[in-house]
């Protein structure tokens, strides 16, 4: 067994002192144990979809994510006996929880009382003089109810560890059903782990469909993003919302389900398996380019939501073209306010929007010329403008996790040709950029004002044909647009 989160310096040192002040019991908990028996410690990086279980050694100093809970000793005593040594951050004292040097969370057991709906109708009791059992139950799934003494010994009074071992989600208890925010919790771990859910936890989930409302959209924003940040297998995050019948909460993605697509094309099936395919495609896609860091999380967001909601607008402008042969035309188009509305409801980050958006639209521009076809220089560069704030990288991602997606060789439209073409103009990263600037007609003698504002535009749309390809070829073709407009 692993022993990384057990050689912690730092925790090592906070339950000596706190074993020292009195207490009678301090145990490692929560998301650090349960990925301790997982063997993939919560350190810095994340596993790749294709990855086997075994990871290169991990430096223990550099384990996230720690929860320390302590009994017998109250909350002012555990500040008073860590505060000589850390920094110790009060912020969650209703909780009975501090934060030593903004890194590892400190506790005291409480209880949770449901006082009325949603995920903040509770009121919370600390008692450092419960049992661990007492204490473990108001956790979500078993996996997260286990306990560890520094020690390595194990205390799982709901047998966490054997779900781990059967790869399961299980509710700790019926408390489960005071949270409905747990149902989403159930989604993104599934997607993170690979897990199934319980059958009775499937009950549970679906009697409390009708306090979705009741979630703020940022709590739901929260399962979302960890969903798209650290799934390994996100479809089946997909699947626990169709199994509980959260998946009605999302319409966008509801009306996937049972939207016929073109046979030939798409054996898969319907639109929504189209799309649990095509999302594990991506999460494989993304990380082989290695994220971690917050840029490259940034451009996972885009992508993993740009596959979730790249087909959304099938079922508006589903046809059939004659019979079980069923078309989406302009459906790229249609699923643009659909996307915009499923990130905005949840309060998605506007920036993410904006990244999405023209992906969702642009993912079939490539059909637009025969696939044995080179596209032109025009035609990349006008893509990659439509593309802004997306990228022309960024869009082939996208479009290769909608080819794997299809159960069809026949759907490969390679991008490479554009991808290539987009390298050699210098677009691979980065949108078109105006060779001719106001500046250029105020040397040429003309006054700022609308009239300059046409012609730049006018100039630009010309660059994106290619009229001009050196700033010394622009500067020639503005002196000429320039006489020619005065001599008119």
């Amino acid at each position: 067994m692993p022993r990384t989160l057990l050689e912690h310096r730092k925790s090592q040192r906070i339950i000596d002192l706190l074993e020292q002040g009195g207490a009678t019991g301090v145990y490692f908990v929560g998301g650090s144990v349960r990925d301790h028996f997982l063997g993939q410690p919560s350190i810095a990086g994340r596993i790749a979809p294709n990855q086997e279980k075994e990871q290169p050694h991990c430096d223990p100093q550099k384990v996230k994510d720690i929860d320390i809970e302590v009994y017998g000793l109250n909350y002012d005593a555990m500040v008073g006996i860590l505060s000589p040594h850390f920094r110790v951050n009060l912020v969650g004292r209703s909780f009975g929880t501090l934060k030593v040097d903004q890194q590892i969370d400190v506790s005291v057991p409480r209880r949770e009382s449901k006082m009325g709906i949603g995920h903040k109708g509770f009121r919370v009791d600390s008692d450092p003089n419960m049992t661990f059992a007492e204490a473990a139950k108001r956790r979500d799934f078993t996996i997260n109810a286990i306990g560890m003494k520094r020690d390595g010994t194990v205390v799982d009074p709901y047998h966490g560890v054997e779900d781990i071992r059967r790869k399961v989600l299980r509710a700790t208890s019926e408390a489960f059903g005071e949270d409905p925010l747990r149902v989403l919790r159930g989604m993104q771990f599934a997607a993170r782990l690979g897990f199934q859910l319980d059958p009775d936890t499937v009950v549970l989930c679906r009697g409390l469909r009708d306090e979705f409302p009741a979630l703020s959209p940022e709590r739901v924003w929260g399962e979302w993003e960890k969903w798209a940040l650290k799934s390994r297998f996100p479809s089946l995050g997909l699947r626990v919302l169709e199994a509980t019948g959260w998946l009605a909460c999302f319409p966008e993605l509801t009306a996937l389900r049972g939207t016929p697509q073109h046979p030939l094309w798409h054996r898969e099936g319907d639109v929504f398996e189209h799309v649990a395919e095509v999302v594990d495609q991506m999460a494989l896609i993304a990380s082989e380019k290695r994220h971690g860091d917050s840029a490259r999380d940034s451009t996972r967001l885009a992508l993993m939501f740009a596959a979730l909601l790249h087909d959304v607008g099938k079922p508006l402008t589903l046809i059939e073209r004659e019979p079980d042969v069923w078309l989406s035309p302009e459906h790229a188009e249609a699923g643009v306010p659909l996307a915009q509305s499923f990130l905005e409801t949840m309060k998605a980050p506007g920036w993410l929007v904006e990244l999405v958006l023209p992906l969702v639209r642009e993912h079939q521009s490539h059909i637009r010329i025969p696939r044995d076809e080179t596209p032109s220089d025009t035609f990349v560069r006008r893509l990659a403008h439509r593309l802004v704030p997306a990228n022309m990288r960024l869009w082939g991602d996208l479009v290769a996790a909608d080819a794997r997606g299809c159960d069809n060789d026949r759907v490969a439209h390679s991008t490479q040709p554009w991808l290539d073409a987009a390298e050699r103009l210098g677009l691979i990263n980065a949108p078109p950029r105006p060779m001719l600037q106001g500046r250029d007609l105020i040397a040429l003698g003309m006054e700022p004002g609308r009239e300059m504002g046409e012609i730049l535009k006018t100039a630009f749309e010309a660059q994106l044909d290619g009229a001009f390809l050196t700033q010394a070829e622009a500067a020639d073709w503005l002196k000429n647009f320039v006489v020619q407009r005065n001599v008119e």
